[in-house]
């Protein structure tokens, strides 16, 4: 069966989208999803993100399998290419809007399209506690701010956070200088970790300026990662280092992020730009 898909990134973190508002089933396996993210004989892209019937009342299902077949809760980058693909599909019909409500493995996320491009999508709440993370480097009912975790020989400080995924973040003086390709994997793979980890090394510039590296779970180093600027945001304010608003850096650009003051909630707007379509 031929399959029609979209590539599409957000701010070089790429995904293969594919219209999967037939079936309740996504149309590729684990297995097929790996061989189309390879670089060098398949397509190439950090993940397969499928547009799945709605449930419970939302508009759309995302699912997203990593290029290593894995399959994560949310992906903050992912979501923004899926509203804009959802607005392009949609482009010309009567169905044709520019907010939407999705149901992911983390929960129902509200993406909104703007004039300019960029896509806003309201991401939540934090979840702060080790046993919502998780991790069990602290009892499951405590927060896990400025921890002490041993990697790699060096006693690192640790905050955790979850948005519907787990993220690790640490405060470093020169983000440039982590080595980022080797030290990455035995943070996801730490045995404090029981569903692994993302990681985010984080350099402060001002108060309201973020410089983020990121080792993605399942993914490896990744040029952004949405949902580990909101968990870094969060974990700089909780560390009394940031404001509750702040751009984040990534290698491939930037996000503006913002930690409501008010209900508690994340904000993340960036951009999401189409590469190419093609046909499996």
């Amino acid at each position: 069966m031929a399959i029609e898909f979209t590539k599409y990134h957000g701010l070089g973190n790429d995904f293969i989208l594919i219209d999967n508002r037939s079936s309740e089933e996504p149309f590729l396996t684990q297995e097929q999803a790996v061989k189309v993210c390879d670089r060098h004989f398949g397509i190439g892209a950090d993940g397969v993100i499928f547009a799945l019937p709605g449930q419970s009342g939302t508009d759309y299902t995302m699912r997203i399998f990593n290029s290593d077949g894995s399959e994560p809760e949310m992906c903050g980058n992912g979501i923004r290419c899926l509203a804009k693909f959802l607005s392009d599909l949609e482009a010309g019909s009567n169905q044709s809007r520019n907010e939407y409500r999705i149901h992911t493995l983390a929960g129902v996320m509200a993406p909104q399209v703007r004039p300019d491009g960029q896509v806003t999508v309201d991401m939540g709440l934090p979840r702060l506690l080790a046993g919502e993370i998780p991790t069990t480097l602290c009892s499951p009912d405590e927060k896990v701010i400025q921890r002490s975790l041993e990697v790699a020989g060096t006693t690192w400080s640790v905050t955790c956070v979850s948005m519907g995924n787990p993220h690790c973040i640490t405060f470093v003086e020169d983000v440039a200088a982590v080595p980022l390709e080797s030290i990455g994997p035995l943070f996801e793979h730490h045995p404090v970790f029981p569903q692994r980890t993302n990681t985010e090394f984080i350099q402060m510039i001002r108060r309201d300026y973020l410089k983020m590296r990121v080792w993605e779970r399942g993914a490896g180093v990744t040029l952004a990662c949405g949902t580990g600027a909101c968990a870094s945001l969060v974990a700089a304010v909780l560390t009394g280092r940031s404001d509750r608003v702040a751009t984040v850096e990534l290698p491939g650009g930037c996000l503006q992020i913002e930690w409501s003051q008010l209900d508690q909630r994340l904000f993340m707007t960036g951009p999401a730009e189409l590469v190419f379509t093609g046909r499996l």
